[in-house]
């Protein structure tokens, strides 16, 4: 069973990040064009759930599976589309998970959204702030319910998701290159 743990930042969830893109580099090669940090694991100071997001964009989401073995070398499960069409999704570490892996093939809509909604909290400390405050209490409400504790953000997400999605278009900042 998964335990819902929500933690402070730890500022080696960077350096997480950054081994497992290496990982990724090597075993993608030339078809990965780009990595980032996503979730809440890249967002300093707020609590997030210790589990490393990662967005991967890609160049033919088609040939993902074709490093199906490697992936599994490295700890992953391959879980394809996961209730998102388009993305290929890996976790690494079972019930105790580490890391997650959302692959898009460039240009699917869901990499500009994911994106900014990171950008958009990182830019927006007090939202970020709030968002905490809702995990660590629904973190304490559904310890042992997973998807009572991700029922419990899908308000708050899309409300921040809709704000984001108005905040990029304007222009007036620029991405976030978190790590």
């Amino acid at each position: 069973m998964r335990k819902v743990e929500v933690v402070p930042y730890k500022k080696e969830w960077s350096k997480l990040y950054r081994d497992e893109c290496q990982k990724l580099e090597d075993i993608f090669g030339p078809g990965l064009i780009k990595l980032y940090h996503i979730g809440s694991t890249a967002i300093p100071a707020i609590h997030a759930k210790p589990v490393i997001d990662i967005l991967a964009v890609v160049k033919d989401v088609e040939c993902v599976a074709d490093f199906t073995k490697e992936m599994q070398e490295i700890g992953y499960d391959a879980r394809g589309e996961n209730g998102i069409a388009g993305r290929r999704f890996f976790l690494k570490g079972g019930d105790e998970r580490s890391h997650h892996i959302h692959m898009f093939q460039k240009g699917h809509e869901e990499i500009a959204r994911h994106l900014a909604f990171r950008d958009y909290l990182l830019s927006h400390p007090e939202e970020a702030q709030r968002y905490s405050r809702l995990k660590q209490r629904l973190a304490a409400e559904f310890p042992d319910d997973i998807k009572g504790y991700v029922n419990g953000k899908n308000d708050f997400i899309k409300e921040v998701d809709e704000k984001a999605k108005h905040w990029a278009k304007r222009g007036d900042h620029h991405v976030n290159e978190v790590d």
